[in-house]
């Protein structure tokens, strides 16, 4: 699954490097978690530049649309772009 939201992701946007990495078994059974992945990624990309973190994020959530609230339950993210990750 992690692979295909790698896909979706890089399909809408120019990425240098992505890693997204499953961290569901760290939240089985916290409060109002019923089902969905819990995942953490890490995206560089220079379709970032110029960007507010919150057009960053929106990009990220609008590829991955289909599947969030229901594949995915969270989504932890750092979106920076090749610049920024060599500081």
């Amino acid at each position: 699954m992690i692979k295909t939201f790698e896909n979706l992701i890089c399909e809408n946007i120019k990425v240098d490097q992505i890693n997204i990495i499953d961290k569901s078994d760290q939240h089985a059974g916290h409060k109002g978690y019923t089902s969905g992945m819990h995942l953490e990624a890490l995206i560089i990309s220079d379709d970032f530049k110029d960007k507010s973190l919150i057009e960053r994020h929106r990009m990220v959530y609008d590829a991955l649309s289909d599947f969030m609230n229901k594949e995915i339950h969270a989504l932890s993210m750092k979106t920076l772009t090749k610049e920024e990750i060599n500081k």
